[in-house]
């Protein structure tokens, strides 16, 4: 009786280490093979979306504005910011709003 017991002990364990593992597998997406699409793009936004995320937290004194001054001139690349002045600031969304963070002046060599 008493090595049935540990025997279930043993297997609810390994039951809860597969069923959490599992549960950790993060999104699934389905799509058709006739829809065009680009894994390696979508791996680069991907990288890109983190750095920015990892850049914003390393920063130690974030500059945020609600609106832009007058004058600042949008510029695509490597990414979506604006030029202000001599600063730059990147769109971002917080609490369904836009926000502009002051960021560093973008390398435009890198894409």
């Amino acid at each position: 009786m008493k090595v049935l017991k540990q025997l279930f002990r043993s297997m609810g364990l390994i039951g809860l280490i597969i069923t959490t593992s599992m549960a950790s597998a993060g999104q699934v997406v389905v799509r058709k093979s006739s829809e065009p699409f680009d894994a390696f793009a979508v791996r680069d936004e991907v990288q890109k979306l983190h750095q920015w995320r990892e850049a914003l937290r390393f920063q130690q004194q974030l500059q945020i504005l609600q609106s832009l001054p007058l004058g600042c001139i949008a510029m695509p690349t490597p990414y979506q910011y604006f030029s202000c002045q001599g600063l730059f600031y990147r769109p971002y969304q917080y609490q369904n709003q836009d926000v502009f963070i002051q960021i560093d002046p973008p390398n435009p060599a890198t894409n």
